[in-house]
């Protein structure tokens, strides 16, 4: 194989993946192009092994999602990019091993965390609960 040869099969790979659009062994799922092994997700791309997400796109293993894209083992994530092994995302970007994140990018291992900021968690869902109300999520 020479790199004119693999050029054109690679080319050849990514064309034919845009064209493979069925779910494959999901079960009531509704609006969701080339997903595989999901269960009651709506409007999501390319998932595998998800469950309960909507709107959600090149994510594993995750749960109870909305609006999230590349998410790996995470659950109740929302407009959560990047994220791994996480739970109760909100608007949050690379961020891995964490829970009760609101706004953070680039952290792990963090809990009740605000824009990358510690708070008390009493105040992490006083403070979320009114910018969750404000920005509409």
């Amino acid at each position: 194989m020479d790199k004119r040869e693999f050029e054109n099969r690679h080319r050849e790979l990514l064309a034919s993946l845009s064209q493979k659009n069925e779910n494959q062994g999901c079960i009531e799922c509704v609006g969701c192009t080339a997903c595989n092994r999901c269960t009651f997700c709506r409007h999501s791309d390319r998932l595998l092994r998800c469950h309960y997400c909507v709107r959600c796109a090149m994510c594993s293993d995750c749960s109870h999602c909305r609006g999230s894209r590349g998410l790996v083992s995470s659950q109740h994530c929302v407009e959560c990019e990047n994220c791994t092994a996480s739970a109760y995302l909100v608007r949050c970007v690379s961020v891995s091993g964490s829970t009760y994140c609101f706004g953070c990018v680039g952290i792990s291992g963090a809990d009740f965390h605000i824009l990358n900021e510690p708070h008390e968690r009493s105040e992490y869902f006083e403070i979320t609960r009114r910018l969750s109300r404000e920005l509409g999520l």
